[in-house]
């Protein structure tokens, strides 16, 4: 475990707090900038050569400041690979493009069941460092790892690594899909012959496999080492739970196939599946209005987790889609959205470039407010059928962020006034 004698956070959001809470705990000298309230020329004018740079997940390696930081030489480290480097006990590292979080819970859970403790941290809106600061220490620390946090890993080392999926996300930053890709695949980078490692199946044949000495796969696919098929993963039994679907089903083998890793059984998972409550906004039943289902998804930042969405609805679906792009090529949504909805309801930036890739597939209307839209879907849905907000865009065109926007949804719901409500 390294320790520096000065240091430089830069971000002052929950990670950049938490990060120079641990390193002022050690002795450290720590100065913080913020991006809110530290113009360029305050930046580029301080006189401080410190031993690292502590990055914040928003900022990219193409913000001015960091550019900065790395041509005068300054080690860059991540909150997360700071925490990291201060744990007391072994790491469940999970990363993916959709289902990261669901995917945490259920680990923590799953172990909770078998009599173990874990914290969820990382992406998951609780840092590393503070996770590793707790008075009493888990088992496990189970880790949200996104691509943002493994721009600057080096050391980096879980004993569990898990790979979700690879999909077209947050390109606007990452450039292409090769980046991205290879980005996500940095959790293995420095894996040992005691690690493990556990990817998609139909990726298996892709991934050079080093370092871990164990790799795992999971899906849906035969040749998955854990299958999920027909609301079975193994010995777990799914039926009567959200999970029985193709979407989550696989996501239960991804967790079966972690917790075999941690000699957890099946029948923990499974008792854990039973009482599992879905975390906010991720498809999440708001209310049933007579006979028509109101469902959030505002966490559906991209086009893939829409997908997903709609296809776990029943019955066509009425979708509230728009905010602000990340994604450009809408053409992999187009098939499933003719076959399964209703109506198109149009908010936020994205409505034009939706409108125009989308409109000869499925009737869209144009709401402009999320408040619109709900309205407008209302006084089309029939009995059986689902109200979805999932919407493929982020929400900062219109809200502070998808937890505001998906509230949005759910008031507006509130507001309906027809008979029979039960919220």
């Amino acid at each position: 475990m390294h320790k520096y004698g000065k240091a430089l956070v830069v971000g002052c959001g929950r990670s950049g707090r938490a990060a120079e809470a641990l390193l002022r705990s050690e002795g450290t000298t720590v100065t913080s900038i913020c991006q809110e309230i530290t113009p360029d020329y305050c930046f580029k004018g301080l006189h401080f050569d410190p031993d690292v740079a502590i990055i914040s997940p928003g900022f990219s390696l193409n913000h001015p400041w960091i550019k900065e930081l790395i041509e005068h030489g300054i080690p860059l480290l991540s909150e997360l690979e700071l925490g990291w480097s201060r744990r007391h006990c072994p790491v469940i590292a999970v990363t993916g493009s959709n289902g990261k979080s669901t995917v945490v819970k259920w680990i923590v859970e799953s172990l909770a069941q078998a009599g173990q403790t874990a914290v969820p941290c990382g992406n998951y809106g609780f840092p590393v460092c503070g996770a590793v600061m707790l008075h009493e220490v888990p088992n496990w620390l189970v880790i949200e790892v996104s691509s943002f946090q493994l721009e600057t890993v080096q050391e980096f080392r879980p004993e569990i690594g898990l790979l979700l999926n690879v999909l077209p996300n947050h390109l606007d930053r990452h450039g292409s899909m090769d980046t991205y890709r290879d980005l996500k695949l940095r959790l293995f980078e420095n894996m040992t012959g005691t690690d493990t490692a556990v990817i998609p199946g139909e990726m298996a044949s892709g991934i050079r496999k080093k370092g871990a000495s164990i790799w795992k796969t999971f899906g849906t696919e035969s040749a998955a080492d854990f299958r999920y098929q027909n609301g079975q993963v193994g010995e777990i039994n799914l039926n009567g739970t959200r999970f029985a679907n193709e979407i989550l089903g696989a996501a239960g083998a991804a967790v079966a196939a972690v917790c075999a890793s941690c000699g957890i059984s099946p029948a923990a998972v499974e008792a854990s599946a039973r009482v599992f409550e879905p975390l906010p906004h991720r498809t999440e039943l708001v209310a049933e209005i007579n006979g028509v289902n109101y469902v959030d998804d505002s966490k559906a930042t991209n086009i893939a987790a829409m997908c997903a969405a709609v296809k776990m609805c029943t019955g066509k679906v009425h979708l509230i889609a728009g905010g602000r792009v990340k994604e450009t090529d809408f053409s992999l949504a187009k098939d499933l959205l003719a076959q399964r909805v209703s109506h198109l309801y149009l908010i936020g930036e994205a409505s034009g470039m939706m409108q125009a890739a989308w409109g000869d597939a499925v009737r869209c209307i144009s709401c402009g407010t999320l408040e619109n839209a709900v309205i407008a879907a209302q006084k089309q849905a029939r009995p059986g059928e689902t109200v979805l907000l999932s919407p493929a865009c982020t929400s900062f065109d219109q809200f502070r962020d998808f937890n505001e926007r998906g509230d949005c949804f759910a008031a507006a719901v509130r507001g309906l006034t027809e008979k029979n409500a039960s919220v």
